[in-house]
Protein backbone atom coordinates (compact mmCIF):
# COMPACT_ATOMS: atom_id res chain seq x y z
CA UNK A 1 0.00 0.00 0.00
CA UNK A 2 1.37 3.20 -0.80
CA UNK A 3 2.28 5.83 1.99
CA UNK A 4 -0.90 7.91 1.23
CA UNK A 5 -3.44 4.51 1.62
CA UNK A 6 -1.37 4.08 5.05
CA UNK A 7 -1.96 7.37 6.09
CA UNK A 8 -6.02 7.19 5.44
CA UNK A 9 -6.37 3.32 6.77
CA UNK A 10 -4.59 4.88 10.04
CA UNK A 11 -7.40 8.32 9.79
CA UNK A 12 -9.92 5.50 9.88
CA UNK A 13 -9.09 3.82 12.66
CA UNK A 14 -7.44 5.86 15.22
CA UNK A 15 -10.22 6.88 17.60
CA UNK A 16 -9.85 5.41 20.44
CA UNK A 17 -12.37 5.09 23.17
CA UNK A 18 -10.80 6.16 26.64
CA UNK A 19 -13.80 5.92 29.72
CA UNK A 20 -16.99 4.78 29.48
CA UNK A 21 -20.28 5.56 31.98
CA UNK A 22 -22.73 2.31 32.61
CA UNK A 23 -25.71 2.79 29.95
CA UNK A 24 -29.19 4.42 32.25
CA UNK A 25 -32.63 4.81 31.10
CA UNK A 26 -33.23 7.86 29.35
CA UNK A 27 -33.61 11.20 31.29
CA UNK A 28 -32.78 14.57 30.70
CA UNK A 29 -30.19 14.47 33.51
CA UNK A 30 -29.85 17.76 34.10
CA UNK A 31 -28.63 18.65 30.91
CA UNK A 32 -27.23 21.70 29.59
CA UNK A 33 -28.81 22.74 26.34
CA UNK A 34 -27.52 25.04 23.52
CA UNK A 35 -29.66 27.07 21.18
CA UNK A 36 -29.42 24.66 18.15
CA UNK A 37 -30.17 21.72 20.53
CA UNK A 38 -26.91 20.01 21.40
CA UNK A 39 -26.26 19.18 24.85
CA UNK A 40 -22.87 20.51 26.25
CA UNK A 41 -23.34 19.50 29.73
CA UNK A 42 -24.54 16.36 30.98
CA UNK A 43 -24.99 15.05 35.27
CA UNK A 44 -21.73 17.32 35.78
CA UNK A 45 -19.85 16.20 32.65
CA UNK A 46 -18.62 18.65 30.13
CA UNK A 47 -19.04 17.29 26.46
CA UNK A 48 -17.48 17.49 23.65
CA UNK A 49 -19.16 19.36 20.53
CA UNK A 50 -20.37 17.25 17.57
CA UNK A 51 -19.06 19.42 15.24
CA UNK A 52 -15.73 17.52 17.03
CA UNK A 53 -15.11 14.86 15.50
CA UNK A 54 -13.17 14.38 11.64
CA UNK A 55 -14.93 12.29 8.75
CA UNK A 56 -12.74 8.79 8.17
CA UNK A 57 -15.04 7.09 5.86
CA UNK A 58 -14.26 5.16 3.13
CA UNK A 59 -17.00 7.40 0.70
CA UNK A 60 -17.85 10.29 2.25
CA UNK A 61 -21.11 10.61 4.60
CA UNK A 62 -23.89 8.49 3.00
CA UNK A 63 -27.28 10.35 2.27
CA UNK A 64 -30.04 7.72 3.57
CA UNK A 65 -34.02 8.54 2.66
CA UNK A 66 -35.74 7.49 6.44
CA UNK A 67 -38.55 6.62 4.48
CA UNK A 68 -37.22 3.74 2.88
CA UNK A 69 -34.74 2.87 5.24
CA UNK A 70 -35.09 -0.72 6.58
CA UNK A 71 -32.35 -2.29 8.77
CA UNK A 72 -32.35 -5.47 8.19
CA UNK A 73 -31.47 -8.64 11.01
CA UNK A 74 -30.67 -11.85 9.14
CA UNK A 75 -28.17 -14.47 9.02
CA UNK A 76 -28.42 -17.55 11.58
CA UNK A 77 -31.38 -16.16 13.56
CA UNK A 78 -34.26 -18.31 14.13
CA UNK A 79 -36.79 -14.92 13.67
CA UNK A 80 -35.24 -12.64 10.76
CA UNK A 81 -36.47 -9.02 11.58
CA UNK A 82 -36.75 -6.31 8.86
CA UNK A 83 -37.47 -2.81 11.09
CA UNK A 84 -38.43 0.75 9.89
CA UNK A 85 -36.13 3.92 11.50
CA UNK A 86 -39.09 4.22 13.63
CA UNK A 87 -39.78 0.75 14.75
CA UNK A 88 -35.93 0.63 16.01
CA UNK A 89 -35.79 4.08 17.97
CA UNK A 90 -39.33 3.38 19.24
CA UNK A 91 -39.91 -0.27 19.68
CA UNK A 92 -36.55 -1.08 21.90
CA UNK A 93 -35.62 0.30 25.33
CA UNK A 94 -33.44 3.86 24.44
CA UNK A 95 -30.43 3.81 27.15
CA UNK A 96 -27.92 6.83 27.24
CA UNK A 97 -24.17 6.54 27.86
CA UNK A 98 -21.42 8.98 28.03
CA UNK A 99 -18.34 7.90 26.01
CA UNK A 100 -14.97 9.38 25.82
CA UNK A 101 -13.40 8.43 22.17
CA UNK A 102 -10.32 9.61 22.19
CA UNK A 103 -7.61 10.18 18.61
CA UNK A 104 -4.01 8.40 18.06
CA UNK A 105 -3.79 12.02 15.99
CA UNK A 106 -4.18 13.61 19.61
CA UNK A 107 -7.69 15.07 19.56
CA UNK A 108 -10.34 13.21 21.79
CA UNK A 109 -14.39 14.11 22.14
CA UNK A 110 -16.63 13.25 24.81
CA UNK A 111 -20.27 11.94 23.66
CA UNK A 112 -23.41 11.74 25.19
CA UNK A 113 -24.63 8.81 22.88
CA UNK A 114 -28.11 7.63 22.78
CA UNK A 115 -29.56 4.35 20.97
CA UNK A 116 -30.87 0.74 21.62
CA UNK A 117 -28.59 -2.16 22.74
CA UNK A 118 -27.85 -4.29 19.69
CA UNK A 119 -28.30 -7.71 22.32
CA UNK A 120 -31.82 -6.66 22.19
CA UNK A 121 -32.48 -6.78 19.03
CA UNK A 122 -30.78 -10.17 18.51
CA UNK A 123 -32.64 -11.66 21.95
CA UNK A 124 -35.69 -11.26 19.15
CA UNK A 125 -34.12 -12.64 16.62
CA UNK A 126 -32.81 -15.70 18.54
CA UNK A 127 -29.47 -16.44 17.11
CA UNK A 128 -29.04 -20.07 16.63
CA UNK A 129 -26.44 -22.08 18.33
CA UNK A 130 -24.08 -22.36 15.39
CA UNK A 131 -23.80 -18.57 15.78
CA UNK A 132 -20.65 -17.44 16.47
CA UNK A 133 -19.85 -14.00 15.05
CA UNK A 134 -21.70 -10.67 14.48
CA UNK A 135 -21.35 -8.74 11.15
CA UNK A 136 -22.27 -4.73 10.48
CA UNK A 137 -22.64 -3.48 7.15
CA UNK A 138 -22.98 -0.06 6.13
CA UNK A 139 -24.71 1.70 3.28
CA UNK A 140 -21.59 2.53 1.76
CA UNK A 141 -20.25 -1.13 1.75
CA UNK A 142 -18.02 -1.25 4.93
CA UNK A 143 -17.99 -4.20 7.03
CA UNK A 144 -16.64 -5.30 10.60
CA UNK A 145 -17.61 -8.22 13.07
CA UNK A 146 -17.28 -9.25 16.51
CA UNK A 147 -17.71 -12.61 18.27
CA UNK A 148 -20.98 -12.54 19.34
CA UNK A 149 -20.15 -12.76 23.03
CA UNK A 150 -18.91 -9.18 22.99
CA UNK A 151 -22.32 -8.43 21.71
CA UNK A 152 -24.70 -10.45 23.93
CA UNK A 153 -22.40 -9.93 27.46
CA UNK A 154 -21.86 -5.95 27.00
CA UNK A 155 -24.33 -2.89 26.86
CA UNK A 156 -23.08 -2.07 23.20
CA UNK A 157 -25.25 0.27 21.73
CA UNK A 158 -26.58 1.40 18.21
CA UNK A 159 -27.06 5.21 18.23
CA UNK A 160 -29.29 7.01 16.86
CA UNK A 161 -28.54 10.60 18.85
CA UNK A 162 -25.50 12.23 20.29
CA UNK A 163 -25.89 15.14 22.86
CA UNK A 164 -29.19 14.94 22.70
CA UNK A 165 -29.32 15.74 18.57
CA UNK A 166 -30.09 13.39 15.74
CA UNK A 167 -27.51 12.21 14.20
CA UNK A 168 -26.39 14.00 11.03
CA UNK A 169 -25.27 12.17 7.50
CA UNK A 170 -21.52 13.53 8.94
CA UNK A 171 -21.55 10.76 11.99
CA UNK A 172 -23.64 7.94 10.55
CA UNK A 173 -27.21 9.07 10.50
CA UNK A 174 -29.29 7.06 11.28
CA UNK A 175 -27.14 4.28 13.05
CA UNK A 176 -24.03 4.18 14.50
CA UNK A 177 -22.27 1.52 16.29
CA UNK A 178 -20.59 2.94 20.05
CA UNK A 179 -18.47 -0.33 19.80
CA UNK A 180 -16.67 0.27 23.48
CA UNK A 181 -13.04 -1.11 24.11
CA UNK A 182 -12.16 -1.00 20.12
CA UNK A 183 -10.57 1.04 18.00
CA UNK A 184 -12.32 3.49 16.09
CA UNK A 185 -12.67 1.08 12.89
CA UNK A 186 -14.96 -0.68 14.17
CA UNK A 187 -16.97 2.23 14.99
CA UNK A 188 -19.27 1.42 12.03
CA UNK A 189 -21.46 4.02 10.85
CA UNK A 190 -24.96 4.11 8.15
CA UNK A 191 -25.51 0.66 9.54
CA UNK A 192 -28.40 -1.29 7.40
CA UNK A 193 -27.74 -4.92 8.45
CA UNK A 194 -27.20 -6.77 11.21
CA UNK A 195 -25.67 -10.63 10.11
CA UNK A 196 -25.11 -13.53 12.14
CA UNK A 197 -22.75 -16.07 10.92
CA UNK A 198 -20.65 -18.64 11.98
CA UNK A 199 -17.41 -17.70 9.77
CA UNK A 200 -14.84 -16.98 12.55
CA UNK A 201 -12.55 -15.93 10.20
CA UNK A 202 -14.31 -12.98 8.76
CA UNK A 203 -12.78 -9.98 7.81
CA UNK A 204 -14.60 -6.63 7.57
CA UNK A 205 -13.20 -3.63 5.47
CA UNK A 206 -10.17 -2.52 7.23
CA UNK A 207 -9.04 -6.05 8.47
CA UNK A 208 -9.01 -7.42 5.48
CA UNK A 209 -6.38 -4.53 4.63
CA UNK A 210 -3.97 -5.41 7.53
CA UNK A 211 -6.04 -4.34 10.87
CA UNK A 212 -6.71 -6.41 13.84
CA UNK A 213 -9.39 -8.61 13.75
CA UNK A 214 -10.36 -7.87 17.53
CA UNK A 215 -9.77 -3.95 17.06
CA UNK A 216 -9.35 -4.60 20.90
CA UNK A 217 -8.19 -1.34 22.37
CA UNK A 218 -5.04 -2.90 24.64
CA UNK A 219 -3.88 -4.14 21.71
CA UNK A 220 -2.29 -2.62 18.43
CA UNK A 221 -4.77 -2.13 15.61
CA UNK A 222 -2.24 -3.24 12.89
CA UNK A 223 -2.46 -7.26 12.58
CA UNK A 224 0.92 -8.58 13.19
CA UNK A 225 0.60 -12.10 12.56
CA UNK A 226 0.45 -11.85 9.27
CA UNK A 227 2.27 -9.74 6.58
CA UNK A 228 1.25 -6.17 6.00
CA UNK A 229 -0.68 -5.69 2.63
CA UNK A 230 1.49 -2.32 1.97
Amino acid sequence: MRKSKLITAIAAGIIILSSTVSAVSCGSGGATTLPNGEIRQYQGQNLSSTNDFRDASIDGPQQIDVNSYRLLVDGLVANSGNYTYDQVTGNFTNYQKVVELDCVEGWSVKILWQGVQVRDLLALAKPLPTAKVVIFHAYDGYTTSFPIDYIMNNPIIMAYKENDVTLSPERGYPFMLVAEMKWGYKWIEWITQIELSDDINYQGYWEERGYSNSGDLNKGFFDTSTPTPF
